[in-house]
Order: C-alpha cells, then structure tokens, then sequence
C-alpha cells in the first residue's frame, strides 16, 4: 500500500474519546478520518477530516461516511450491524471487524453462549425473562448474582446486583428489558488484554490490571500486579477470544482473576477500550495506532511496552449538569512522565469520562506509580 497526498480515508461511525484518538493516531500514517456522531460538535471534530451528525444507526449518515472512505471502522457498538453490512455490500467499502462479530459482542447473552462454546472460560450465567427465571437463577447460581441488560449497558449502566430474593422485583424493574444472569465472581483483581487482529496476523498487548470503583474504571496498571502464569493464562484466553472474532481491528478483553488463580472472561468490545488507553505513551504502538493499522490492511506494529505505566480516568466531579472548565492540570504539566489527554467533550456531569492521565514509569515501583497518578488525578476538578 502506497502513501500519496490525499491518502487513505478511514470511516468510523462514532466520534467520541475514541474517534478523536483513533484521528490523533491515524493522522501520522498518513489516513484520514471521517466520522459520524450524534453531537455536534463531537469529541473527534478538531481532530477529523470532517465529522457528519447523524444517529449511530441512521443509514443515510453511515453510507455518506462510507462513500468517502476506503475502509470503515465503529467505536461504539450502539451503531447497526445490519446497516453497516448493507452499507459496505451497496458502496463497495469493507468494514472491520465484521457486523457478525458487532452482532455477537452487542447481546451478552449471545456473546456468553457463543464464547462458552468455543471453549473460553466463562462464569456461570442463565437466560432471564421474568421474575420466575431470576429466582431460579438465584437458587441455582446462588446469592448474590449480577443481573445484565443484554443490549446497551456499559460504565456500569445495565448491570445491577441482586443480593437477596426480595430484590429481583426492583432489580428487572431497574434493567427494563431482556436480560441474564451471572454468578458473582469472587475475583483476585479484574485484568484486560488488548487483543489485535490483522491481515493474517494475531497478537496481544501486555496484560494489564484494571481498577474499578461503581463498575466504572478508574485506574490501570500494566504490568498487571498478577504472577507471570495468571498473566500468561490470561493471554492465552484472549488468543481463544481473537479465534472467535470475524474481522480486523484492536479488541478489548476483560477478564477476572479469580481467587483461586483462574481466568474467566467478563465481556468484549470490538474496538480500542479504556483498559487501553496506556497505550499512547506507554508501548511502542499504542491501541489506536493498532486498530487504524488492523482495519487498514497494514501490517501490526509491535505491542512491547516501553515501561512500566499507569494511567487514570478523570471523572466529573459536579452533580448538576455544566459547561466542562477544567482546573489544576498544572500539576499534570509539571509532573515528568505524565501526560493529560483531554477528550473535548462540552459538558460535564458526575462520573462522565472527561479524560485521562497516563505516567510512565523510569524506575517506580508500580505502587508508587500508581500512588502518585491517584495524587495527580484528585487535584483535577470541575467544581467552579
């Protein structure tokens, strides 16, 4: 593949914080980005060539954007795969990875079933359409258990526990729709692999370890603070994860640890993942530079890790809903190693994901790392 002035054109159907990255990486291999997104402005506009308004799943916004492009790509998975796939059939555009794969990753009924099957460790989980399949599943998986919308959820939304009989009333109430079931895992610490597929190619970042708090992430730590089998055994259950996807791209694997040592699949997206976000600064390729390589037809770059690295969400701080003013990010700036992205978003609410900071280590302990981007990151706020 040559690299000309106008080159490459990547469609991506969705312009959040990962569309504005997948532009801040495409932009060096001489791709641009054209995306789609119901905001407008969205986070992807300073950075992309050009950003439609449109639904994720509005077909005349996706085959504009697919008429301008060589390649399309989706950084969310609420976008339709049957009209991606009826997209790329009538413009000729090939779309990665595959709709069958957004089709399987989009109900986690479907997607538990389908993994189990092939052989990937999953907890135990049952189908839940009434109150009668919850109770049962709560006698046979036991209390607690976590019940999950199978469609849409995601930082938290759509996942509630159910800790007694007398909650499975508010429980499906809260859920809203068709849902399942899954055992609580009793987990050592929660871990992630960035796993890629290329033209004929597999591979997988290092293994990192994932913090949440309100089953929203917060921090990640890569090397993950596992021993090298837990490490190595969850690297081979995301290769097992990468056999069953259809498609090129960067796919985000989350995994438990469980206190007995074991690995357990939690979910899949099929797309760079906030677990990954370390990347940018911490490996030689990061994940986004990875997905435009993938969907491009480009050879993968290398996923070694320069160092050591830590990365933290910045999370709204303010109740009510308002312009996004950040303050204190000089500490940021004069902290060597440590590196604030901004994701351009206009307003602010508690716990929306606002941004990142990554520290890479030269030397740290992981703790202390870990400690001093925690430090950097509380003196962050939104408050006026």
């Amino acid at each position: 593949m040559t690299i000309s002035t106008p080159g490459v054109t990547l469609g991506v159907v969705g312009g959040g914080q990962l569309g504005r990255m997948l532009a801040e990486a495409a932009a060096p291999l001489g791709v641009d980005l054209v995306v789609t997104d119901p905001s407008d402005p969205c986070p992807a506009a300073p950075v992309a060539s050009d950003a439609l308004v449109g639904d994720f799943d509005e077909a005349s916004t996706v085959r504009a954007v697919a008429e301008r492009a060589d390649f399309l790509t989706f950084e969310i998975e609420l976008t339709d795969p049957d009209v991606l796939e009826r997209v790329a059939a009538e413009t000729g555009t090939p779309v990665h990875p595959k709709p069958d794969t957004l089709r399987l990753i989009q109900d986690k009924l479907v997607q538990k079933e389908r993994l189990g099957e092939a052989g990937v460790p999953v907890p135990a989980f049952r189908q839940v359409d009434d109150e009668d399949d919850l109770r049962a599943a709560g006698e046979e998986l036991g209390y607690p258990l976590m019940l999950k919308a199978r469609e849409g959820g995601y930082d938290g939304r759509g996942n509630v526990p159910v800790d007694a009989p007398d909650d499975v009333t508010a429980a499906l109430d809260a859920i809203e729709g068709p849902a399942m079931a899954e055992e609580m895992i009793d987990f050592e610490r929660e871990l992630a692999v960035m796993g890629c597929l290329g033209d004929g190619e597999r591979d997988t970042f290092p293994v990192t370890e994932t913090i949440h708090r309100e089953e929203i992430l917060r921090e990640s730590v890569s090397p993950a603070r596992a021993d090298e089998g837990v490490r190595e055994r969850a690297r081979e259950v995301a290769i097992d994860v990468l056999d069953a996807m259809e498609g090129r791209g960067v796919y985000g694997i989350e995994l438990f640890e469980t206190t007995d040592g074991e690995i357990l699949l939690n979910e899949i997206a099929p797309r760079p993942h906030n677990s990954g976000h370390w990347t940018i600064e911490g490996c030689h390729t990061s994940q986004f530079e990875q997905h435009v390589r993938a969907v491009t037809g480009r050879a993968l770059g290398t996923t070694d890790r320069r160092a050591p690295t830590v990365s933290a969400n910045v999370l709204g701080d303010v109740d009510d809903r308002q312009p996004a003013t950040l303050s204190g990010e000089e500490s940021v700036f004069e902290t060597p190693r440590a590196h604030l992205h901004w994701y351009g978003k206009q307003d602010v609410y508690r716990l929306r994901k606002m941004g990142h900071i990554t520290l890479v280590g030269d030397g740290e302990s992981t703790a202390d790392l870990l400690a001093d981007v925690r430090d950097l990151r509380d003196g962050l706020t939104f408050e006026n």
